[in-house]
């Protein structure tokens, strides 16, 4: 594996995947603790939340084998060359433990929370188990031929599909309620700085390998940060533009506070997605 040119871009690459990585893992928290302090979940839309821990689940897959696993790496090297470095670090693999346990504690918070008529759509529900299965197929052909790069590389695609798809439901909810009220833009501001950082510690490597391998060799990273960032942007213009306190106050109601008037069913808004 290729060595660092540079000492001062070895630093900052492992300051930015750090800075990422606490970006990306605080940013669950304002809506977990939102979720605690309302004890409601109305206003967070539950397929977000359920295709939010398969898309980490498989991005862990993919960043724990192709750190840890000397017979992946081998093939990575195989595939783009010997002195490449591999596009996972240390701070992928902590960020993606850590999102699989902070999203799975929120889907615990919406069985035991006032939820109101919202419930994970058909849609939702159909997804998650079509990915599963194809990747459980995609598990025995790679164990026949041993193509272990090529099966975490789903896993990688999987988390992208997933990726675009988490957050539609939650935009297309906000836009039906007029209202961001019950989904924290505090999660979507260190989201959106987790992928900025994300980028600018990628671009570190690739200055001191004077290569972009790392981009397109980890296409995974590269569009989890991209999309993630344009869906912060489009939170964020709805949360503070179109509808921001000032105009939900004035169209305020019982459903803000989760007591009484309820969010449109997350499976018939899912259809309409």
């Amino acid at each position: 594996m290729a060595a660092w040119n540079s000492f001062p871009l070895k630093i900052t690459y492992e300051l930015l995947g750090w800075i990422a990585f606490v970006s990306w893992s605080i940013s669950f928290y304002p809506q977990a603790i939102l979720n605690f302090r309302r004890k409601s979940v109305v206003g967070l839309n539950f397929d977000f939340v359920i295709l939010n821990l398969t898309k980490h689940s498989s991005y862990l897959v993919y960043n724990a084998s192709l750190y840890f696993s000397s017979a992946i790496q081998k093939q990575y090297f195989n595939k783009y060359g010997q002195k490449q470095m591999i596009p996972v670090a240390a701070n992928d693999v902590a960020f993606s433990i850590h999102a699989v346990l902070l999203t799975a504690i929120t889907l615990f918070q919406i069985a035991i929370y006032q939820r109101g008529h919202q419930k994970v759509s058909k849609i939702a529900i159909a997804i998650v188990f079509i990915v599963w299965v194809a990747a459980a197929v995609c598990f025995f052909v790679a164990l026949h031929r041993h193509s272990w790069l090529w099966l975490i590389s789903v896993f990688n695609s999987i988390q992208v599909c997933m990726t675009v798809i988490k957050y539609i439901p939650q935009a297309a909810m906000n836009f039906m309620r007029k209202s961001t009220d019950g989904f924290s833009i505090g999660n979507i501001l260190l989201d959106f700085l987790g992928g900025v950082t994300n980028y600018a510690q990628m671009t570190a490597q690739s200055i001191d390998q004077h290569s972009w391998v790392n981009f397109y060799g980890n296409i995974g990273k590269t569009m989890l940060s991209l999309v993630s960032i344009l869906f912060d942007l489009l939170f964020m213009f709805q949360h503070y533009i179109l509808y921001s306190a000032k105009k939900q106050h004035r169209h305020s109601s019982p459903e803000i506070n989760g007591e009484s008037a309820q969010p449109p069913n997350c499976s018939s808004q899912s259809e309409n997605v």
